[in-house]
């Protein structure tokens, strides 16, 4: 490096350290500055010493140190919603960060993501405590930005309109001859933004502890944690549970008559969690569309002879990580051969904003989702393009979204894109039901037990027969029910004739 580039890099490295006052004083001393000669021109960038606030909107177009996949998922996530729940931070204010470390986990549309930092600094304030809806373009956290940044990523990191923190500015003089501002942070921006509990982390959890302190109605910083900086464990939660309770029941047992009072008492123990609030709104629309239920039973004798006949084969041979087939993946080949036949139980209907009428939008994919009931809640994971996969190819499609399902992993794309909805509740119990439709879908079946029952054959004898009830709703506006019988009836001769089903595969 020149001499003259090396003057104006240390000076800009000794006046980005000066507090206001040794500014004063260095500006009162009245220092000659260096100036290179006219026909040699250099430029430097000086360090940007800046309080910025992070926004949420950038997750979507921010660095990240997972897969470029998992990248394309969250922008999918942004792209959608308007709020994210914070499950957890990963930092607290006056934490140093360097570029890709995790900020916070965040969860929405029933997908979690961690963000990344996309700057190295430290972190000044954090805008949400874990458990708070964050907006979509608003402040996450700020953080003082410490290093070199370009003028782009720094108008990236706010984004356009966004209002900036009190900062004061000095000027400094670089070899050109132009000012240059470098900001400096305030004191009121130095401080911490909270009261951080006892124990360097004593707030921060895991997000299994962090539904089960949920459910339980908890409050983790009443919880006394014993893990590493006064983390809160699960036993945790537990001992302050039985505390409280048996302080409630020995203050219970001291009142042997009823209260004088006989008014209702309500109060709110948890708030609806993420999925809880995506069902409320996802069902409160689709309670603008006109149901008709339309229910059937299918005799599932021959089905059942055909799976166990090919759970023996997969026994002794798995085929790739399928070991048992589950009625399931019969049910969801055989709604898809319906489909070809039926493609307006696979359309969406919608108003067309060239003429302003309703249109019915034909899909090419069969894109079935699967209602799961998880610990989390009731979602529903999509397989895409039922109608190019084999039997086995679903169930093990189907065994992999059902173990990230209970794990929690699902991702935005495994939740995307359904076009018609299969509900199967019977390994929990009951018969009859009446499903509600997914918005932008136009049908969805139900599934009740299996249940054994007598029947007659075709020669007047008892016999025993396996029996299932399918519940279908439609939407009324665009399915009439001869259509929806007719598609049924197609159903009902692939359960009940599983045989007929390998013809009509490709």
């Amino acid at each position: 490096m020149c001499q003259s580039r090396l003057c104006v890099t240390m000076r800009v490295q000794l006046l980005s350290r000066l507090s206001r006052r040794q500014w004063s004083i260095y500006n009162g001393l009245n220092i000659a500055k260096y100036t290179p000669p006219s026909s040699r021109q250099f430029h430097a960038s000086s360090r940007v010493l800046a309080v910025k606030p992070f926004l949420l909107a950038d997750i979507g177009e921010g660095k990240f140190s997972l897969s470029r996949k998992q990248c394309q998922e969250l922008i999918v996530i942004v792209a959608g919603i308007r709020e994210c729940e914070i499950i957890q931070w990963f930092v607290e204010p006056e934490a140093r960060v360097e570029e890709w470390d995790k900020l916070c986990e965040v969860q929405s549309d029933k997908a979690s993501v961690e963000i990344t930092s996309r700057f190295s600094g430290v972190i000044k304030k954090l805008h949400y405590d874990a458990g708070e809806m964050a907006q979509v373009g608003k402040p996450l956290l700020d953080i003082d930005i410490q290093g070199e940044i370009k003028d782009e990523d720094l108008a990236a990191l706010t984004g356009e309109g966004a209002a900036e923190e009190p900062q004061t500015s000095v000027k400094d003089q670089t070899e050109s001859g132009k000012a240059e501002e470098i900001s400096v942070p305030t004191p009121e921006q130095s401080k911490p933004a909270r009261p951080v509990p006892s124990g360097k982390h004593a707030s921060l959890a895991t997000p299994a502890v962090r539904h089960m302190i949920k459910s339980l109605g908890v409050n983790i910083t009443d919880v006394e944690g014993t893990g590493k900086d006064g983390r809160v464990s699960k036993e945790d939660v537990q001992r302050y549970v039985k505390g409280r309770d048996s302080k409630s029941s020995s203050t219970s047992q001291q009142f042997s008559t009823p209260p004088t009072t006989t008014a209702q008492q309500e109060e709110i123990l948890t708030p609806l969690t993420t999925i809880q609030t995506q069902m409320f709104k996802s069902m409160t629309k689709s309670l603008s569309i006109p149901h008709f239920v339309f229910a059937d039973e299918l005799d599932f004798s021959a089905i059942s002879q055909l799976r166990s006949t090919i759970n023996k084969g997969l026994a002794k041979s798995p085929t790739g990580d399928v070991s048992k087939v589950s009625y399931m993946p019969f049910i969801i080949k055989a709604v898809s051969l319906a489909l070809n036949k039926y493609p307006i139980l696979n359309a969406r209907i919608e108003t067309d904003q060239a003429t302003s009428k309703p249109a019915l939008y034909h899909r090419s994919h069969h894109n079935i989702g699967v209602a799961m009931d998880t610990p989390s809640g009731l979602i529903v994971p999509v397989i895409k393009n039922v109608s190019s996969l084999s039997i086995l190819q679903i169930a093990s499609e189907l065994s992999r979204l059902q173990a990230l399902a209970a794990s929690g992993k699902l991702s935005s794309q495994d939740l995307s894109g359904g076009t018609i909805t299969v509900s199967n509740i019977g390994n929990i119990g009951g018969t009859y039901l009446a499903p509600v439709i997914v918005e932008k879908q136009v049908a969805i079946l139900g599934m009740g037990k299996i249940k054994t029952m007598p029947a007659f054959d075709e020669n007047d004898n008892v016999v025993k027969k396996q029996v299932c009830n399918f519940s279908w709703s439609a939407d009324h506006r665009v399915v009439d029910g001869a259509t929806m019988a007719r598609a049924a009836e197609i159903i009902r001769g692939f359960v009940e004739r599983p045989e007929t089903m390998v013809m009509q595969l490709s």
